[in-house]
């Protein structure tokens, strides 16, 4: 077939070329191919489910072998293929734990909040936010850096006594919640003793103040007494002084630290003399009042 153009008055011939009608016979239709281009078919492949309870037993082998990355695949595996199943529900558990055992904490985490998320209900609900807050807990770095880990720590942890208070899970939490809340306040002490060696009082008076009002029942309280009562003398406010010093005599009476604020007093022709209005005195009012309550 030629077809015509136009060219300064003069018609030219023009070819359809040879690719174009490859094309067209291409789109035409599959079965007719000269050229050889669609000579191969495509053939689906159809590959079987493996039996879910396979699937599990094969990801709890590789987990009795220490392969931790190799049993996640299987529980994986698992969980796709047999979604919305009880299978399934089992396998993101597993892989949860498997990411955990392989210190794999992040994963772990992940997994959790999705078995969380998918089945809030289950009798596992409470494995599974403990598989969380352990691997949050699991990653709490020392107190000179930052302790973003200590308190996604502390709230997950906090939040599995809260929902499951009868879990086997609730008395280990509550023993990590006080080590978690000793770290936190750790990281306050650290940065109040840099502003007080730096002489930033009032600096390290919000430092410490915080230590006594957020975690005044870590083991952290009592220094933060005595440094209070430190910085306060330091700016000649006696008064608050004498007050921190006599908080801590009444409630940490055998305190090497309740020494040494009174000392640092006594040096100064000074005695703890306790304000019962004060901030201080209110927050451990309070503490004595819930283990009062907490005992009856």
């Amino acid at each position: 077939m030629r077809l015509t153009t136009r060219n300064r008055g003069r018609a030219m011939p023009v070819l359809v070329t040879a690719p174009v009608i490859v094309l067209a016979l291409g789109l035409g239709g599959c079965d007719f191919d000269p050229t050889g281009l669609f000579a191969e078919k495509y053939k689906p492949e159809v590959i079987q489910d493996t039996p879910a309870d396979k699937l599990y037993s094969e990801g709890l082998a590789k987990l009795e072998d220490s392969d931790y990355e190799g049993a996640v695949k299987k529980f994986d595996a698992l969980d796709k293929q047999y979604s919305y199943s009880d299978w399934s529900r089992k396998a993101l558990l597993m892989t949860a734990f498997s990411n955990y055992q392989g210190a794999k904490y992040d994963d772990a985490i992940n997994a959790s909040r999705r078995y969380l998320q998918r089945h809030p209900a289950s009798k596992d609900a409470a494995y599974a936010q403990y598989l969380m807050a352990m691997s949050h807990y699991k990653q709490i770095p020392d107190v000179t850096r930052d302790q973003d880990r200590s308190e996604k720590a502390l709230a997950a942890l906090q939040e599995l006594v809260q929902r499951y208070p009868t879990s086997e899970y609730s008395a280990d939490a509550k023993a990590k919640i006080q080590i978690t809340r000793d770290q936190l306040a750790g990281k306050e002490m650290d940065v109040g003793r840099y502003y007080l060696e730096k002489r930033n009082f009032p600096a390290a008076i919000n430092r410490f103040r915080d230590v006594v009002a957020k975690y005044q029942t870590t083991r952290h309280a009592e220094e933060a007494l005595m440094r209070l009562t430190e910085a306060y003398m330091a700016l000649g406010i006696t008064a608050e002084a004498q007050n921190s010093a006599a908080v801590l005599g009444h409630n940490f009476p055998d305190s090497p630290w309740y020494k040494d604020a009174h000392a640092l007093l006594a040096n100064g022709g000074l005695q703890p003399r306790e304000e019962k209005s004060s901030f201080l005195s209110k927050i451990y009012s309070s503490v004595i009042g819930r283990k009062t309550a907490s005992a009856e």
